[in-house]
């Protein structure tokens, strides 16, 4: 699979304007903040004394929103999520897809330490209310299912 860091990402994304930055983070996750341009399409849902369960409709509606052909760059809180979507998006036939290495909000070590920097300790640009566009319930309106 291959990887990309938060910083080539967003370079990857000031380069050019096609590249699709899909956030799989939850609802809740991303209206905390997320990259400019980000679209949130999440791989799992946060219910409330549930935790996280599948998004049933994930896969619809990636195929619904994103294009086979696009540049697509997959992240998530710190990484796992994330990766899990990308290889999904592999099998449904997406060939440029890639991983964000620390996604969001990086990876620690087990002493609270970061050891891979994500997009918001880097300050890479970010927005909490940037487009309603991107938003999962909008995109999901546009869903096949």
């Amino acid at each position: 699979m291959k990887e990309v860091k938060p910083q080539d990402a967003y370079a990857m994304m000031q380069k050019d304007p096609d590249v699709v930055y899909l956030d799989v983070r939850s609802i809740p996750e991303f209206e905390q903040g997320h990259p400019e341009r980000a679209i949130n399409i999440p791989l799992l849902h946060f219910t409330p004394g549930m935790g996280m369960r599948p998004n049933e409709d994930f896969i619809s509606v990636v195929e619904s929103n994103i294009p086979k052909e696009a540049k697509v760059l997959v992240g998530c809180r710190s990484g796992p999520r994330s990766a899990q979507a990308c290889e999904i998006m592999s099998q449904l036939g997406y060939s440029d897809v890639a991983n964000v290495r620390g996604g969001y909000a990086g990876v620690v070590d087990h002493f609270g330490r970061m050891v891979e920097p994500g997009w918001n300790p880097l300050k890479l640009p970010e927005c909490q209310q940037c487009n309603v566009e991107s938003r999962y319930d909008s995109l999901k309106s546009k869903s096949k299912k």
